[in-house]
C-alpha cells in the first residue's frame, strides 16, 4: 500500500471512529446524564428510559458499536487490500 492509499485508509478509519464515538457519547453522556430527567418521563419495559440508558442501555449500545466497528474495519481492510 502506497502513501496515498495509507492516508485514505486512515482518513476513513478516523471517520468511522468519530461517528461511532459520537454515538457512544450521545448515548452514554447525553442520554444517561444530561437528558435523564426528560427521558425518565418515558417508560421502557417498566423502567424509566433515562435510568435504563444510564444503567444498561449505554452498555448494550457500546457492545453493538464494537461489532459495528469490527464489520466496518473488515470491509475497509478488504477495500485497501490489507486484510489478513
Amino acid at each position: 500500500m502506497n502513501s496515498i492509499e495509507q492516508k485514505k485508509y486512515w482518513k476513513e478509519n478516523l471517520k468511522y471512529l468519530a461517528i461511532l464515538l459520537s454515538i457512544w457519547f450521545l448515548v452514554s453522556y447525553v442520554f444517561g446524564i444530561l437528558l435523564v430527567d426528560e427521558l425518565n418521563t418515558i417508560r421502557l419495559g417498566g423502567f424509566k428510559l433515562g435510568f435504563w440508558f444510564a444503567q444498561q442501555g449505554s452498555i448494550y449500545v457500546f457492545v453493538i458499536l464494537i461489532f459495528v466497528y469490527i464489520r466496518l474495519m473488515n470491509r475497509l481492510d478488504k477495500k485497501y487490500n490489507v486484510n489478513e
